[in-house]
């Protein structure tokens, strides 16, 4: 049995949340509007099939890409209770990541979430995390998720590009960033802090060469509580993050219903630790209220 760390699975109290805005990020009908990215078409069926085969735990996570997280408290928050109401009435085996408000940040308030049973708090990766909020997680060994943020509007010369831009040109930017700046920053302060990047942090482990060209640091200084998920990549990107940080450290996510968990192609012992035993070391295994 695996753990899928990634997925996303929109609830009905999230949707009628969604709806209910004006303003972008919102949907209207089963149309997404966004202010980064052009208009999508969500297939109401890929948040109605829930196929768990297999799995003996589901993280659903919230969409950052949206930006909710970003908005006024007064927008931020009823999404993101809708969010929270829906995830936790999934039943097993699913449990989500929390989410918190960055515009006007509420300790308190994580503090209450996260101890209704949520795995961790999950952050987009254009956030600068307060010390305040991460000592939160620290405090009851809870890990922190990094997934991209919001794409900003496109201007200039880059501005005829095709519908996947956003997924490989932003996103990446912004997990590379995420990834430089909780080792520089973050972790001086946060020893003990658990932290996963999704998309294999968007492949920045492997610019560790040019890292040290730059004065930032030695290859083989590997943190072990830094872990990477494997959503959108395949056996070769998976190789070469094993190759530069080893195998203890990749965790299993899919970012379904946008992908499917890729086959890390490295041989059952690998793909153990990729699906089961660090997803545990992640999560500290516990039993995740639903």
């Amino acid at each position: 049995m695996s753990i899928d760390v990634h997925q996303h699975l929109w609830t009905r109290s999230f949707v009628d949340a969604l709806r209910a805005r004006t303003s972008p990020p919102r949907l209207d009908g089963w149309t997404l509007i966004l202010d980064g990215e052009p208009p999508y078409e969500v297939d109401p069926a890929d948040h109605e099939r829930r196929d768990t085969t297999g799995l003996e735990l589901v993280l659903v996570s919230l969409s950052s890409p949206l930006g909710i997280e970003f908005l006024p408290p007064e927008e931020c928050w009823p999404v993101l209770d809708a969010y929270h109401e829906g995830v936790l009435g999934l039943g097993a085996p699913f449990g989500a990541w929390a989410a918190t408000c960055h515009s006007a940040p509420d300790p308190d308030r994580l503090a209450g979430d996260l101890d209704r049973g949520f795995a961790g708090l999950q952050i987009p990766a254009t956030a600068v995390p307060g010390d305040d909020l991460l000592e939160v997680l620290t405090a009851r060994d809870l890990p922190l998720f990094v997934h991209p943020g919001p794409a900003l509007p496109i201007t200039g010369a880059f501005q005829d590009t095709p519908p996947w831009w956003p997924a490989l040109v932003p996103y990446v930017q912004q997990m590379h960033a995420a990834w430089h700046y909780f080792h520089a920053v973050v972790r001086p302060r946060h020893p003990r802090l658990r932290v996963c990047f999704a998309l294999l942090a968007g492949l920045a482990p492997l610019h560790s060469e040019r890292l040290l060209a730059r004065g930032g640091g030695g290859r083989g200084l590997v943190d072990p509580d830094f872990f990477v998920e494997t959503s959108s990549y395949g056996p070769r990107a998976i190789d070469a993050v094993v190759r530069e940080l080893g195998i203890d450290v990749v965790v299993n996510g899919s970012d379904a219903p946008y992908a499917t968990a890729p086959d890390p192609g490295l041989g059952a012992a690998a793909g153990h630790a990729i699906r089961v035993t660090n997803p545990r070391r992640l999560l500290k295994r516990r039993e995740f209220r639903t």
